[in-house]
């Protein structure tokens, strides 16, 4: 008991260690760090390149992708709520559900994006089978964006649960992508289901 105790002291002084990072360093969230270990291993954002985030509440990933993208870029937020954070030059964010991204975000997203990110969660119930098909249905939701809206040969970043329909997303992702890599981040919570499929390199 002690040593299940002191496991979870260890996790939550880690998970505090990150969020005052984060503080520190001028993000609102720790998950910036999820992103900086994508694009270190992976280099899925460039200078001077168009970046859409999905889900970009609370702002986290937005300022990072504006900071790589630098002046010459642009980065572009969705996300239901509003944010509130205050956001570099180069980035802007709008409210806008995913699911009618053909309808009301058309026009303020555009397309030739060379990055979608999404680091979309849905509200978790506690029943992993749910979480992990809400999970499913967002993900999907941002593939056929990334689609859409991505230029040949654009990145796409996507956090999913791991559950049943797991292996179905990533087929989804190597049929539109030349390549496609699976990777948890360091910074994620140890006991989360969360991991994230990278496709690099869209097809035509």
């Amino acid at each position: 008991m002690k040593h299940r105790s002191k496991q979870k002291n260890k996790k939550n002084r880690w998970a505090d260690h990150l969020t005052q990072k984060a503080k520190t360093e001028k993000y609102p969230a720790r998950s910036v760090y999820k992103l900086m270990e994508i694009q270190k291993k992976f280099k899925v954002i460039q200078k001077n390149s168009m970046v859409l985030d999905l889900g970009c509440a609370p702002g986290s990933w937005l300022i990072y992708a504006a900071e790589i993208t630098g002046h010459g870029g642009k980065v572009t937020g969705i996300d239901l709520k509003e944010i509130k954070t205050r956001l570099p030059a180069n980035a802007v964010s709008c409210r806008g559900d995913i699911f009618n991204m053909g309808n009301d975000l058309a026009e303020p997203t555009g397309k030739g994006y060379k990055t979608v990110l999404s680091d979309m969660a849905p509200a978790t119930t506690g029943r992993k089978e749910i979480d992990a098909a809400r999970s499913f249905d967002l993900c999907m939701a941002a593939l056929n964006c990334a689609v859409e809206l991505l230029a040949p040969g654009g990145n796409f970043v996507c956090k999913i649960f791991q559950g049943a329909d797991f292996k179905k997303f990533e087929s989804e992702v190597k049929t539109n992508f030349m390549h496609c890599n699976i990777f948890k981040p360091e910074s994620c919570r140890k006991a989360s289901k969360e991991i994230y499929i990278i496709g690099k390199n869209k097809k035509i």
